[in-house]
């Protein structure tokens, strides 16, 4: 077994749209790279300019804690992972939030390959809040 480094300025998949992936010794996969990530501040108006991004284009403030991410490159399909993290404009014990906007008595959300809309709150409030800052990552 032998082990080494890689030195390179690019990686490339040979797939168009699809990013390079890790596999191990057996060739079985073992992990991709991040998708998508943003960093915003949600009290601003819409169009929100992100403070830093991958593949996310725009942010779209629908109303109050309610946000649209566009991807600049379409992701293969919906069935990616959302992780995501907020940190609020107010201090206390509120628990801050970010979810997935959906229907909840349907199970349906709203998520797609060229979009993803999130909700902020405070769960002790049960209701929608903006945060100043809002990081989202997308895995697949």
């Amino acid at each position: 077994m032998a082990y080494g480094s890689v030195l390179a300025d690019v990686v490339q998949s040979s797939v168009t749209g699809t990013p390079p992936q890790f596999n191990d010794g057996a060739g079985t996969q073992t992990g991709t790279l991040c998708r998508a990530w943003v960093n915003f501040n949600g009290t601003l108006s819409s169009p929100i300019t992100p403070r830093a991004s991958f593949n996310v284009n725009s942010v779209t403030k629908n109303a109050t804690g309610d946000y649209t991410l566009n991807f600049t490159n379409a992701l293969t399909d919906a069935n990616y992972s959302v992780a995501g993290l907020t940190i609020g404009n107010t201090v206390g014990n509120t628990t801050r939030t970010v979810i997935i906007a959906g229907v909840e008595a349907t199970g349906a959300n709203l998520k797609s390959t060229t979009q993803l809309r999130i909700q902020t709150g405070q769960t002790t409030a049960t209701v929608l809040a903006d945060m100043a800052e809002i990081n989202i990552s997308i895995f697949r």
